[in-house]
């Protein structure tokens, strides 16, 4: 009875348990990292997060005996195909909004820093933060609960995660908050479909490090409420934060969650069009 609990009928590991040893290793590498850090006065970059969820998730695989491509996808020019759809998609989630605003006169637009320095800087940071939030969130955590229960459940678990993570970011108060609680949920979703369509992290970082880069850098407004160096600056005209999003971002608005919404029910009607189209060829 107790071998049940631990051991599936293949006599392998459950999934869940996989789970457990992910956040046990995690807290393992993160607990000194804190205490270091706070003794000697350093910050734990984000460089170094990116790395430590990398090395914790190849510790896991490894363990596992899985291969790390089985986790990340296969590098390959397929790979690279799913990372620039997911560009294109996470460029259109911010472009759309902030043309609609713009062509309805709700907000106009001036130059701001065009230059290599502000480019690579958006570059740098945003690549950062897409590789790590996605290796946490749709990597091993994600891909051992898809396997132990299934799709909805995991979707509806970790995107809770995701949002947990994000209610402290600055900007989440009053009507902001309510939408950026519903984006943040929702785009975490998206991220998932990314990664159930192709079995690979390729699209999903596309998708996040895109929206984010075309939200902060290309067009100026903030993301998830920190405000960097940017392209262009959108002039709002005071206009309520429910319409722009405020300091938090146009992801944050109602017409940006309004245009989430529609491209990620669009993404999901096309996994279920073509697991269909699969299983009526079968």
């Amino acid at each position: 009875m107790l071998t049940k609990i631990f051991l599936n009928p293949e006599k392998k590991l459950r999934e869940g348990w996989w789970v457990v040893i992910f956040f046990i290793i995690l807290t393992t590498f993160l607990f000194p990292l804190i205490l270091l850090a706070n003794k000697y006065s350093f910050e734990i970059k984000l460089e170094y997060q990116t790395l430590l969820i990398l090395i914790v998730s190849i510790i896991c695989q490894k363990l596992k005996r899985d291969t790390i491509s089985n986790l990340i996808g296969k590098i390959s020019t397929k790979w690279l195909n799913e990372l620039f759809k997911g560009i294109f998609i996470g460029a259109c989630l911010m472009i759309l909004p902030a043309l609609t605003l713009t062509l309805t006169g709700f907000i106009s637009w001036q130059i701001s820093a065009i230059s290599y320095t502000t480019l690579i800087s958006g570059l740098t940071l945003f690549s950062t933060v897409a590789i790590a939030e996605e290796l946490l969130f749709r990597g091993f955590l994600f891909q051992r609960l898809h396997a132990s229960i299934g799709k909805w459940p995991t979707q509806l678990i970790i995107s809770g995660l995701f949002l947990l993570t994000h209610l402290n970011n600055p900007g989440m108060v009053g009507i902001v908050k309510t939408f950026a609680s519903i984006n943040i949920f929702i785009a975490s979703l998206l991220f998932g479909f990314a990664y159930l369509k192709t079995k690979s992290l390729a699209m999903p970082i596309g998708l996040h490090f895109m929206a984010n880069f075309t939200q902060g850098t290309l067009l100026g407004f903030g993301v998830s409420g920190s405000k960097d160096p940017s392209f262009l600056l959108a002039n709002t005209n005071h206009l309520p934060v429910w319409i722009t999003g405020g300091n938090f971002g146009i992801e944050a608005s109602s017409v940006g969650l309004l245009f989430l919404i529609i491209i990620t029910l669009s993404f999901n009607f096309k996994n279920l069009k073509s697991q269909r189209v699969s299983a009526l060829t079968v």
